[in-house]
């Protein structure tokens, strides 16, 4: 019995999501060096996370990860990182797809997100910065106008 997918989309929006998602993840200042500390192979880890999502919302069975396991055994991510991670997200998420698709699909991340996060650290060390959605910092990368 095949199941219809959870959410809508194409194997195709989603491998592009996926690319301009950690587009956006190299260049952040705070997010960027986590992920460059842990992926050597960018194409390797974007087609498995996209196998990731192939498997949440379309119900493929290619993907055999533990996501859990993997952020706790990296050892510098922690609980804080989650919501910069789904606000770039979800910023590409409304960016690439029509907007029921990407509010389903940003509910869905959330729901994960929320998951992994409670089996980590809620905040680092002297070796993990303060986050927000703007960068380092509590006032990073915001102007005057917000």
């Amino acid at each position: 019995m095949t199941l219809p997918p959870r959410i809508p989309v194409t194997e195709e929006q989603i491998d592009r999501v996926v690319a301009h998602f950690y587009t956006r993840v190299r260049a952040h200042p705070a997010l960027g060096p986590v992920f460059a500390a842990h992926v050597t192979d960018w194409p390797a880890h974007e087609e498995k996370i996209g196998r990731f999502w192939r498997n949440a919302l379309l119900f493929q069975r290619e993907y055999d990860g533990n996501p859990m396991q993997i952020h706790k055994a990296a050892g510098n991510v922690r609980a804080a990182h989650f919501p910069v991670w789904l606000s770039l997200f979800e910023d590409v998420l409304s960016k690439e797809l029509p907007g029921p698709l990407a509010h389903g699909w940003a509910a869905l991340a959330h729901r994960i997100g929320r998951g992994l996060s409670y089996g980590l650290p809620p905040e680092g060390g002297a070796d993990v910065p303060i986050l927000t959605p703007h960068g380092i910092g509590p006032d990073a990368g915001r102007t005057s106008k917000g």
